[in-house]
């Protein structure tokens, strides 16, 4: 046993080393930017001052989504969807799957879930013993299930998920308009140091020219590296945007969710508005801010589907479902709550949701 726990300690520790390198490459770049080039390079104090202003902007911008996306704990599902002490006694000791299916039915039957396994089965976490909400996932790197998985990221050494997916689309913009404002007003004095300053000697350069000094070399690799990165992150930037819009994970991109009428990609979508807002909120005033905005609580998500799961109705969508697990709303109770929001706005134009309401009898 203490092998693993040591051999887990030194996986974690090494899984910063990215983390560290990004931070040492940006403070590389702050001096390299700040000093190098605006205080010992360029001579106009005009321009000086509005690259340094702008800079710092971005760079603020930048290194707090950044944070926020590092220091946000991935969302796990709530008690709610852990089995109940007989039922969990009952699953540990059935050995038959069919038997083990039969309980799990049992307590989904209370919770809004319509998702399933390939192969229409209840999904299940043996790791954390919970029942998987829909858009869960269990993460091996963090060991938890975590809710509208994304993907793990070892950039940040976190899950990005519902907890923490707007703080990293806003991390990859201002990342990327970082790097093109570094490189776009580098530009300039990297082809006069490229062109003009080659010379060991300053005699040898023409007149008003720039000094060659030590700056020179900050300058060069400076836009380099922020082309190489602005390259890079515009890809990834331009696919989770795509995703914003479709109302996906990455995990979803490449395996359609299953519901029981089969597997459905667009399953989740709203029309591109309302997928804006379930990643950003509704207030646009703060998009561009890495404060928390998203809707809902990660355990339970509004379908295009016109047939909601008959399993579930009889308990899944009551409106005065208002019973709390650690003083948030239960996930059956804001799922009704994101429909009313839904059909509030649905002038916005996105595509009409229909949602058709089956009792058991």
């Amino acid at each position: 046993m203490a092998p693993y726990h040591v051999l887990r300690c030194c996986q974690r520790s090494l899984a910063w080393i990215p983390v560290i390198f990004i931070n040492l490459v940006v403070g590389w770049s702050y001096y390299a930017y700040v000093v190098e080039l605006c205080i010992f390079t360029i001579p106009n104090n005009l321009e000086k001052i509005s690259y340094l202003v702008i800079f710092h902007l971005f760079f603020i911008m930048f290194m707090w989504s950044y944070w926020k996306t590092i220091c946000s704990r991935p969302a796990s599902p709530s008690q709610e969807f852990c089995l109940p002490k007989v039922e969990k006694e009952q699953y540990e000791k059935e050995e038959r799957p069919d038997t083990q299916q039969e309980i799990l039915k049992k307590v989904a039957l209370g919770l809004p879930i319509y998702t399933r396994t390939g192969t229409g089965a209840i999904r299940y976490c043996d790791h954390c013993q919970v029942i998987k909400p829909d858009r869960c996932h269990h993460c091996s790197t963090c060991e938890m299930c975590v809710l509208k998985m994304d993907h793990h990221c070892p950039w940040v050494n976190n899950c990005v998920g519902f907890s923490n997916y707007k703080f990293f689309v806003l991390f990859l913009a201002y990342s990327m308009l970082y790097c093109v404002f570094i490189a776009a007003t580098v530009l300039q004095y990297f082809i006069k140091f490229w062109t003009l300053c080659r010379r060991r000697s300053i005699g040898d350069c023409p007149q008003n020219q720039l000094p060659d000094n030590h700056a020179k070399f900050h300058v060069l690799f400076l836009f380099f590296v922020a082309a190489m990165f602005f390259i890079s992150i515009l890809s990834l930037f331009s696919y989770h945007l795509w995703l914003v819009g479709k109302n996906r994970t990455t995990i979803e991109a490449f395996r359609a969710p299953i519901f029981r009428n089969g597997p459905d990609k667009n399953g989740f979508s709203l029309g591109f508005g309302r997928n804006v807002a379930e990643v950003f909120g509704d207030e646009k005033k703060l998009w561009l801010f890495p404060i928390y905005t998203s809707h809902g609580d990660g355990h339970s998500f509004v379908t295009r589907l016109v047939n909601l799961d008959p399993e579930q109705l009889a308990v899944g969508l009551h409106i005065n479902g208002t019973s709390s697990v650690g003083g948030h709303a239960s996930p059956r109770h804001v799922l009704q709550n994101n429909i009313n929001h839904l059909e509030e706005h649905q002038d916005d134009g996105a595509e009409a949701v229909t949602v058709t309401i089956e009792s058991e009898s």
